[in-house]
């Protein structure tokens, strides 16, 4: 079993509430126990960021790494992405 280390931690009185009625409908079976769970998605969310920044700063290396695409037309660029758009506005909706 993992090392316990008691923490004091003070909450502003809005999620002290939504902790404690997490609680009180069964969802955990301590606050701590609660807060020990809203930890494991922190650290999942930060995981995940540094998942997407790596990926992110892969591409951006790759993009750089190809060369100078040349010269662009912004006006033709434009155009187009308004016919891209056009196009999906006039596709049917589920």
């Amino acid at each position: 079993m993992a090392k316990l280390e008691r923490m004091t931690i003070v909450f502003p009185e809005p999620m002290a509430a939504d902790i404690r009625a997490a609680v009180d409908r069964g969802d955990y079976a301590s606050t701590s126990e609660a807060v020990r769970d809203a930890v494991r998605l922190w650290k999942d969310r930060q995981q995940l960021r540094e998942r997407d920044l790596d990926a992110i700063r892969g591409a951006w290396a790759e993009g750089k790494a190809s060369g100078v695409a040349g010269p662009y037309d912004m006006r033709a660029i434009i155009r187009q992405a308004r016919a891209r758009a056009d196009k999906a506005a006039k596709l049917p909706r589920d």
